[in-house]
């Protein structure tokens, strides 16, 4: 089989592994099962979860079997990585319910059928049923505290002071690879390389416990040119759920990111083949749009299927003045004034914000800028607010 570790370093996903040679030969030679996790915090996957989807994708592919942990377990503790202060806890049946809001999006990246059928489990299933004497004795007594302390997953939190409860997130975290080990046979964890200590630990607590080989290899972190972290917008996070943020919102934020990004992000988040992706950035002018483009598309399909996607797009098209459909909003505001109609379409959350918006020179409406904060809008209008919100107005 072709060596997925040279499809993921092209791509630029590798940032750190262990054991590297021995890795990429187990890779080229069998079947390897792997494991990713993923905290149910919420009741659905965002941008930040993306790039391990796309890398199980990889690996499945490439004849490897992924493991998804959902920690269930895990998330009653709470993963302290890059906090500034201690998660609320969630109720079992919270946990649970975001649980089956992952497992149907998930299905559309990964197979659960096949040879090398993905399969989900949780980490409830072991943590919540664990003696904490035995658990201190067996697995507590292969971590040293002094090396803990040192880990850059703690060191936000230190600051502010850390729980108890939280310090043990890399026991349980590296108890996880233990059990997957045990249980399916599974070798491999992959993750985001703010996880590098946590993941390091896991393989390390098997090779000291169970004197046979395992292995880490944490990715590139998913952030702009300027070092900040993809997938927040104005109104939040954006979510792969498009009761959240919608395939059109989606689209345009893939459609919108900075030059700079558009390669690494083609090249990270599809399946375009290298060359074809080469070619689409060669040159450093008005012409990388087409490049934005083929990025919102292919990422907007990938998520939310092929017709959301073709209507995306011609929602985007026609916003810039192109051909395609406007995106509609119905709506039945108070009245027909232009404040009114931008809280009514969900464009702004508040008079006061519609307000400031219009004072700043936010707002047009067709192709006039709005100063009038009693401008009337007809069945119809096109509002703009700056450059990337575009809304036909439809009076119910």
């Amino acid at each position: 089989m072709a060596n997925v570790m040279d499809t993921l370093r092209a791509r630029g996903f590798v940032k750190q592994t262990v054991y590297e040679e021995d890795l990429y030969k187990l890779l080229g030679e069998e079947s390897v099962t792997f494991y990713t996790g993923y905290d149910p915090t919420a009741d659905s996957l965002h941008v930040g979860h993306f790039m391990q989807l796309i890398a199980m994708k990889h690996m499945q592919d490439a004849g490897h079997r992924p493991i998804i942990l959902i920690g269930g377990g895990t998330a009653m503790v709470g993963d302290p990585t890059g906090k500034t202060d201690m998660r609320k806890m969630m109720t079992r049946e919270t946990i649970d319910y975001h649980v089956s809001c992952f497992k149907k999006q998930m299905s559309k990246f990964i197979s659960f059928e096949g040879p090398n059928a993905a399969i989900i489990v949780n980490n409830a299933d072991w943590l919540t049923k664990l003696n904490y004497m035995d658990f201190m004795r067996d697995i507590g007594v292969h971590f040293s505290v002094n090396e803990m302390l040192r880990a850059k997953c703690f060191e936000t939190r230190l600051e502010k002071g850390l729980s108890f409860l939280e310090f043990n997130y890399m026991l349980m975290q590296g108890y996880d690879f233990l059990r997957l080990f045990n249980d399916y046979n599974c070798k491999l964890e992959l993750g985001g390389d703010d996880q590098w200590s946590n993941i390091l630990a896991g393989a390390n607590l098997i090779r000291v416990k169970e004197k046979k080989p395992a292995y880490a290899m944490t990715f590139t972190l998913l952030t702009t040119s300027e070092g900040k972290k993809m997938g927040k917008t104005e109104k939040g996070a954006v979510w792969l759920d498009e009761s959240k943020t919608s395939p059109y919102e989606f689209y345009q934020y893939w459609r919108n990111i900075a030059d700079a990004d558009t390669e690494k992000c083609l090249k990270l988040l599809t399946f375009l083949p290298l060359d074809e992706i080469a070619e689409l950035v060669k040159y450093n002018d008005e012409r990388m749009n087409r490049a934005k483009e083929a990025l919102a598309y292919e990422l907007t399909k990938l998520v939310h299927g092929k017709e959301k996607a073709d209507e995306a797009q011609s929602q985007a098209r026609a916003a810039f003045g192109g051909s395609g459909d406007m995106p509609e909003k119905h709506v039945k505001p108070e009245s027909n004034s232009i404040i009114s109609v931008l809280v009514a379409a969900g464009i702004c959350t508040s008079n006061g914000e519609a307000r400031r918006l219009i004072q700043q020179g936010g707002v047009s409406l067709n192709d006039k800028k709005i100063t009038d904060i009693n401008e009337a809008v007809n069945y119809g209008d096109v509002v703009h607010k700056g450059k990337k919100i575009h809304v036909k107005i439809i009076f119910d």
